[in-house]
């Protein structure tokens, strides 16, 4: 296409495509509240660190400088995957460039990602997976800009490139250790006696090394976190849906990735690149037998949609055949959009996943992690209750009449999270927590001693009534959608003894 304004039209389209993208995730994003993990990573953001219990710190630190910009509204919490997807777009076009394809191929490739399921669910919510996507794609395209100028620096990117991604997030070691296991058996392998490689292996290490230094003096909870990852979500993934949600995942892009991944085979153009078809190979069989959920291998897609759109510029040469991919895509994609942004309120996603499974059997987009079948998919579910619950906290809170002698205590960091985010525009305090990097923050005694504690969890366990004389129920989650519908909120007085005696004893089981 030609240039207007100094500008290839070809961009533009991309760049609109792109803009129109991340319109449609802020939104629609707005038919939910905060998902449970959103407000977890921006309860990290409020403690700037360099590592917490489950995550590397980049989220925190993203999160950090979302709140210091705009607060903790909605907005905040969505604006920085809705920007990160314009690039995401732009990067994606960019890779089916540097593959050799053209300005169709270019179109197609911010098309298919546009509307696939992964593009569309990963950036509507503040989680490391956003980032995480984005660092893949980054990583393969720098890889592929490395085989087309031999040029070293694009292997001290790639290091520069690791080390960020794995300050976002571990899962990428899955890449890197597929990369490894392939690349030996390339022409490729003489890259292990280049000294840029080994520069780039440094860069990766000086990059990583803040976290890496964090995890060794706190005794490497990752591990803990990966093991109890393990036991209570892993041992539940069947790997027959594992290899089938391969091709769900892309929706309707599938039509790319599938294309891509033989293309890179078939066509001897695509011979140099065709290792790192093995390498994306690798990744769904290592995640494969290690139980890892279906989504783990997202981060491969982006790249074989741009492999699938160089192909399908070589195999359909006709104009009205090329518009008619590109429509096909977009049609097949259309009955789907609301797995993978919420289009409808509440009523309106029950009703339209009811469907899907009663008319379709499609009861795996509403499948829990524990296998369970509900009204919503959980990322769904895990986007309801959280204003009410902030909101019957905020008026058992309000019925303390010595807040200095209290404190709100929540069961898990959904809750938690849902106090020091939502809670700000009520002035709560920030919830006391014994999950995930709340555990970092607990204070270790109070002064003046507790008479009061705001108790957020199902029903109050027998040590609360142990302690206190008096528990009052003063409302629950009424939402039956929501994931923590039930979810109760206590006011808890008279304590029959010292708290902080209490508070003591129950440390010394924690650390």
């Amino acid at each position: 296409m030609k240039k207007r304004f100094g500008v290839n039209s070809t961009t533009m389209v991309i760049i609109l495509l792109a803009i129109i993208n991340a319109t449609i995730h802020l939104v629609f994003s707005y038919n939910l509240e905060y998902h449970r993990d959103e407000l977890l990573y921006f309860s990290l953001g409020q403690h700037p660190a360099f590592g917490y219990a489950t995550v590397p710190p980049m989220t925190g630190w993203v999160a950090w400088l979302m709140k210091s910009l705009f607060g903790y509204s909605i907005f905040a919490v969505r604006i920085f995957p809705a920007f990160l997807s314009i690039l995401m777009v732009v990067l994606v076009s960019e890779t089916a460039r540097e593959l050799g394809g053209s300005d169709f191929s270019r179109i197609l490739a911010a098309v298919g990602f546009t509307v696939s399921i992964i593009g569309l669910r990963t950036y509507l919510m503040f989680q490391p997976v956003h980032i995480d996507l984005f660092f893949w794609t980054l990583l393969f395209y720098l890889l592929v800009k490395y085989i087309n100028t031999e040029r070293g620096k694009y292997l001290v990117l790639f290091g520069i490139t690791a080390g960020l991604t794995l300050l976002n997030k571990y899962l990428v070691g899955v890449f890197f250790l597929s990369l490894l296991l392939v690349v030996p058996f390339t022409r490729y392998r003489y890259l292990f006696t280049d000294r840029k490689f080994w520069l780039s292996l440094l860069a990766a290490l000086i990059v990583f090394s803040p976290n890496l230094i964090w995890q060794i003096a706190n005794k490497l909870p990752v591990l803990n976190h990966f093991s109890e990852l393990q036991r209570t979500q892993l041992v539940n993934v069947d790997r027959g849906a594992f290899l089938f949600e391969q091709l769900m995942m892309p929706g309707a892009a599938s039509f790319l990735t599938v294309a891509g991944l033989i293309f890179l085979y078939m066509n001897k153009n695509m011979k140099p690149y065709r290792f790192l078809g093995s390498v994306s190979i690798g990744v769904i069989l290592i995640l494969m037998l290690l139980q890892g959920k279906s989504y783990y291998t997202q981060g491969i897609f982006p790249f074989l949609m741009a492999a699938g759109a160089v192909s399908w510029e070589a195999i359909l040469k006709k104009a009205w055949l090329r518009t008619a991919l590109v429509v096909l895509i977009v049609a097949m994609t259309w009955p789907v959009i609301p797995i993978g942004v919420p289009v409808y309120k509440t009523e309106g996603l029950v009703k339209y996943f009811d469907k899907l499974k009663r008319a379709y059997g499609m009861d795996f987009v509403c499948r829990f992690e524990d296998n369970s079948v509900h009204s919503l998919p959980q990322d769904y579910a895990d986007m309801l209750g959280w204003e009410e619950l902030t909101l019957i906290t905020n008026k058992a809170w309000q019925m303390i009449p010595d807040k200095k002698a209290a404190f709100i205590y929540a069961e898990n960091y959904g809750q938690a999270g849902a106090i020091t985010v939502i809670g700000k525009k009520y002035q709560l305090p920030e919830a006391v927590c014994f999950s995930e990097s709340f555990l970092y923050w607990l204070p270790r005694e109070f002064n003046p001693d507790i008479k009061y504690v705001v108790y957020i969890n199902d029903e109050p366990g027998q040590d609360i009534y142990q302690v206190f004389g008096k528990v009052t129920k003063i409302g629950a989650i009424s939402n039956p959608d929501a994931r923590e519908f039930g979810t109760g909120v206590y006011l808890c007085e008279d304590p029959v003894a010292g708290f902080n005696g209490f508070w003591k004893e129950r440390l010394k089981q924690l650390f």
